[in-house]
């Protein structure tokens, strides 16, 4: 009885409770506001030292100064993601015109601002929710360019800026044995991406091509771009392709005996299933992964062949598309590659994978206004995806494959002179 007493009276003298996520929040904007206004008075006292070595100390004229105070003005200044207007104190020289305080020199001269809103943008803020992804305000501080109209203009210009510098990097001291190309569509518009791959197995993004298809046109003025900018045509080089008709001829006319050509595994699935009921593209996938499993390209193409025979009756569409082609989805194969290597290559699934970056940059996008713009936010979703690239699958076998390029470019143009001898 009596220990219940107790707790009773314990309960009535006990102050209110308050809540451990009420004492957080609390805590954490009183330290916000204790950090933005310490660094505000810093800055402060920073502006007033730069005006005493300018004009001497306050309320102590020398006769021999250069400058002199002059009241405050108002100022912006870039602050916590946003612009703010700050009192600003003013020097004036004795024989006229304005002194700029050194320490609001240095800090006007650098614009993070740009950086901020390009780096939220592509974190998946909008434009128009640019201002609440901000630590708010001091209540007496006014800021501003937090507008979607100012965000936009500001992301604008600087992935403009990022496009002309990434578009016209130098290719001439990168040997690319490998390229991988494929598409990505961004409203009516098709964006052509070319992944390098240089002997030591790290990828390297070498440009982007805009169009409306992947056209022959599109895919040669691409080429012509990497070309001018260094990159070596004579070279013995494997591209792994989608197998657009397009893509090939482009390679054929550009590159020549030089270039070997290693059809996607991953699309000529597709492709087949395609022209098959959906009770049939299971085996047909689990046939067509085998027959690339089986280590030669005598047995591959043996079974592969065998797999179109009996397609040929129901589906002659399928049987046609798994001929299609047949001998360039081999390539790696007769080139005696193998393992990891061969697991990475015989697809374009790594540039696939830069694809999903930029879809998932671009989500916010509602409506594209032209090819410009689709190309400034896909350079701007590569730039951001090519900080994060490792070395390649299976890059131990590089000088293997490269070997092996070699050898058959050479014998390809050996046969060649034979014939016009």
């Amino acid at each position: 009885m009596k220990k219940n007493r107790t707790k009773g009276l314990l309960r009535e003298a006990a102050p209110e409770r308050i809540g451990l996520p009420g004492i957080l929040i609390d805590t954490r904007k009183a330290l916000r506001e204790l950090v933005m206004s310490s660094g505000l008075a810093v800055f402060t006292r920073m502006l007033e030292e730069d005006r005493t070595a300018l004009c001497g100390p306050r309320h102590r004229p020398s006769p021999d100064r250069d400058a002199y105070r002059h009241g405050h003005d108002e100022g912006s200044l870039v602050f916590g993601g946003r612009k703010v207007r700050l009192r600003k104190p003013r020097v004036r020289r004795v024989d006229g015109g304005e002194v700029e305080l050194p320490t609001w020199e240095r800090m006007s001269a650098e614009d993070p601002l740009r950086d901020r809103i390009v780096e939220q943008t592509i974190l998946g803020v909008s434009s128009r929710g640019y201002e609440r992804s901000l630590e708010p305000l001091p209540d007496e501080i006014r800021s501003h360019t937090t507008k979607r109209s100012s965000v936009c203009r500001r992301f604008v210009a600087r992935t403009t800026a990022q496009v002309e510098a990434f578009l016209s990097r130098p290719l001439g001291d990168l040997d690319l044995p490998v390229i991988l190309i494929d598409g990505t569509g961004l409203g009516d518009h098709v964006l052509i991406v070319a992944l390098g791959i240089d002997t030591t197995g790290n990828k390297h993004i070498l440009g982007v091509a805009v169009g409306t298809t992947e056209s022959e046109q599109a895919i040669r003025s691409l080429f012509r771009n990497l070309i001018d900018r260094g990159l070596v045509v004579e070279r013995a080089r494997l591209f792994v392709i989608d197998g657009g008709k397009g893509l090939k001829k482009a390679i054929r006319i550009t590159f020549g005996e030089w270039a070997l050509i290693q059809r996607c595994q991953v699309h000529k699935l597709r492709n087949v299933a395609e022209h098959l009921p959906r009770h049939r593209q299971a085996w047909v996938k689990a046939t067509m992964r085998k027959a690339w499993r089986l280590g030669t390209v005598a047995k591959a193409r043996q079974r592969l062949t065998h797999l179109a025979e009996q397609l040929d009756a129901e589906h002659p569409d399928a049987a046609a598309s798994v001929r299609e082609g047949l001998e360039e989805t081999l390539t790696l194969l007769r080139l005696g590659i193998g393992g990891a290597l061969h697991q990475t290559l015989c697809s374009t699934n790594p540039i696939e994978n830069l694809q999903g970056a930029i879809k998932r940059i671009v989500r916010n996008v509602k409506r594209w206004r032209g090819g410009t713009m689709a190309l400034r936010w896909c350079a701007t979703a590569l730039v951001e995806a090519e900080k994060r690239f490792r070395r390649l699958r299976g890059h131990r076998e590089m000088p293997q494959l490269i070997a092996a390029l070699e050898a058959v470019v050479n014998k390809n143009s050996l046969d060649t002179k034979e014939k016009v001898a």
